[in-house]
């Protein structure tokens, strides 16, 4: 008896697909849904909502320097949601982005340590984002062993090794790498000049910021016109008739962890050598978050996320509008954010009922 693989995305016979004016609509009900409920926590606080949208558009996108910020805060949002949407085209669900590019970071610095001013940055760079790549794929390697080992569920146990990657982080940056001239605070040493991204016209924007859409390009490549890709799809649409048709389902699960956990390393490598210059305990703290709330407003699209990525990150840096507008912490931006994910969780879960 012939085993028959399902493919996802696949469109039964005779089902029409969505009427393009409801895709529509209900894309302009998630979008502005968020909108009008945090309208209404604003306005509970005392402040006008148009006045603060204004001056949270005009902070992020209003000038050079703004836009520089958005772009920067942008790139490890892309590298995150990859590090998301690669495992879910087998069905796993990683939630450990934020600890994939915490110790991404924490072996970039190592790296950069270890390296010092010894080469030049033509080779040094290209050495920390390798490392920065394996940290990340190290960590997510431990939940992928434990998914195809043990069957420990994945969205469980990358949770819970994002804070377990934090304390790591943070006992070594108050011990072996503790910049002995800190004062007592706890960082590492200055990177040196040839381990640093260059940066672009006066501002804090840095070369290191295309490494996310090359990578967004090269996803959607290897997913969309391969025969890996293929093999994913394949897995993902029905893991056990794959096994029987002849894949090894287990190894392709770990592989797809390893290279999502090496995507969210050179998130976090990005970070430090481009943005901070050092490790600090807070260095990348919540970005793994958003990047995974990036891949799921796209529906896992390589290149979506790019876009939903930059939308998250001009909510990001148009944080600081709210204190001076609403006089509330730059941190509100958040529950915007919240409002975001709590419309995607219904549409999907909608979808999955």
């Amino acid at each position: 008896m012939q085993e028959t693989i399902a493919l996802p995305n696949a469109t039964p016979a005779g089902q029409r697909r969505a009427i393009p004016f409801a895709t529509l609509l209900r894309w302009l009900l998630l979008a502005l849904g968020p909108l009008f409920v945090f309208a209404l926590f604003l306005l509970t606080v005392g402040a006008d909502p148009l006045k603060t949208y204004r001056a949270m558009f005009l902070s992020a996108l209003g000038d050079g320097f703004g836009l520089a910020e958005v772009l920067i805060r942008a790139a490890p949002f892309v590298l995150g949601g990859l590090a998301t949407a690669l495992p879910a085209r087998t069905r796993l669900v990683n939630v450990g982005a934020e600890g994939q590019m915490a110790l991404g970071a924490l072996a970039t610095t190592f790296a950069a340590m270890a390296l010092g001013e010894r080469f030049p940055a033509w080779a040094t760079l290209p050495a920390l984002l390798v490392a920065g790549a394996a940290g990340g794929a190290l960590w997510a390697g431990v939940s992928g062993l434990l998914r195809t080992r043990l069957q420990v569920n994945e969205t469980i146990s990358t949770l819970l090794l994002n804070y377990v990657a934090g304390l790591v982080v943070i006992f070594c940056v108050h011990t072996v790498l503790k910049d002995p001239a800190s004062f007592n605070w706890p960082f590492s040493p200055p990177f040196a000049e040839q381990a640093r991204w260059v940066t672009i016209g006066g501002t804090r924007l840095h070369w290191g910021v295309i490494v996310a859409p090359l990578a967004a390009l090269l996803v959607w490549y290897f997913l969309a016109r391969t025969r890996w890709g293929l093999h994913l799809r394949v897995v993902g649409g029905n893991p056990e008739a794959a096994r029987r048709a002849g894949f090894n389902v287990e190894r392709i699960q770990l592989l797809v962890f390893l290279a999502a956990g090496a995507l969210a390393g050179m998130a976090g490598m990005l970070e430090v050598a481009g943005v901070e210059g050092r490790l600090r305990p807070t260095t990348g703290v919540g970005f793994g978050y958003v990047g995974f709330l990036a891949a799921w407003m796209v529906g896992h699209h390589p290149l979506g996320l790019v876009a939903s990525s930059l939308l998250l990150a001009v909510l990001a840096v148009s944080g600081d509008a709210l204190q001076i507008t609403a006089r509330l912490p730059a941190s509100s931006v958040n529950i915007l954010m919240a409002f975001v994910l709590i419309g995607i969780l219904a549409r999907v879960g909608k979808r999955i009922a």
